[in-house]
């Protein structure tokens, strides 16, 4: 039996995931695998490579063979220098961690509690009754603006 190692689709449409598995040459590409022993994430910045290095060296050592993009991302991680007994390449780009949401949240807390210890526990300030108040000055003028537009002939708009 020809064993190869091969990428096996997942994801959705526009957004492919692959696993890197270990599978019988005849079965179809995203057909049964023997093991699966690695990730390949390409539209992540940057891309997600894992390899299971212990796995890939055994099944490389026991004569499967890579296709040619299986063979490309070995060469990306080092995974076929070691096999080959060649230099390793330079390290991978790795993502960075996300920042933790919930220690943010928590943050976030924190400060809107030392905001409301000064006194003021609303998030927008109340207008004072005054100010809320009509002003006798605002009573007198609402009339006077409707007889001004009355005033205007009607050929005007």
């Amino acid at each position: 039996m020809a064993v190869k190692i091969k990428l096996k689709r997942l994801g959705m449409i526009r957004n492919p995931q692959y696993r890197i598995v270990v599978a019988d040459s005849r079965t179809k590409r995203d057909g049964r695998a023997i093991e699966e022993i690695g990730l390949y994430h390409p539209k992540e910045n940057p891309s997600l490579i894992q390899v299971n290095s212990e796995r890939a060296q055994y099944w490389l050592g026991v004569g499967a063979q890579p296709t040619d993009p299986v063979l490309k991302l070995f060469k990306l991680t080092g995974d076929w220098q070691k096999f080959k007994g060649e230099p390793a390449p330079a390290p991978l780009l790795v993502a960075e961690a996300k920042p933790d949401r919930h220690a943010a949240y928590e943050a976030a807390a924190k400060e809107s509690l030392a905001a409301d210890a000064g006194g003021n526990t609303a998030t927008t300030q109340r207008k004072s009754r005054k100010a809320a108040a009509p002003k006798a000055d605002d009573t007198a003028a609402t009339p006077a603006e409707p007889a001004a537009a009355e005033e205007k002939p009607e050929g005007e708009a």
